[in-house]
């Protein structure tokens, strides 16, 4: 079981990653809310694939170690970390509803909270 659960966020944002660098515009079409956000632009939704992409790797070195290594997870908690913050700070200052918080609950904070707290857990403990 926690095999599982260490491995559910980098293959889940490994597979958001691929999706968005291999074909962006029907990422951009399916994911509630992005059409929002402005115009479809491919190099940048394949920009933030390439991200994401990067915080798999990162996520899955960890993940290999049994939970080790959270130096690899820390450059990923700070990318999700500020992405989160991004979300939140638009949020409040275009008074979005409460909805597009829950909407983007799973693929926006649910990871960067999963990050942060791998690394908060991590911290003082000697890797190998």
């Amino acid at each position: 079981m926690r095999a599982l659960i260490r491995w559910s966020l980098p293959v889940l944002l490994g597979l958001n990653g691929l999706f968005m660098l291999i074909a962006p515009y029907p990422w951009y079409g399916m994911v509630p809310g992005v059409t929002e956000t402005g115009p479809f632009n491919p190099h940048f939704v394949r920009d933030i694939g390439a991200a994401y992409v990067a915080c798999a790797v990162g996520l899955g070195w960890w993940a290999a170690r049994r939970g080790g290594r959270v130096g690899a997870v820390l450059p990923v908690a700070v990318f999700l970390g500020i992405h989160m913050g991004v979300h939140i700070v638009e949020s409040l200052i275009h008074g979005h509803p409460v909805s597009d918080i829950a909407r983007d609950f799973v693929g926006v904070y649910l990871p960067a909270l999963a990050a942060i707290w791998i690394v908060w857990r991590g911290l003082g403990r000697k890797e190998a």
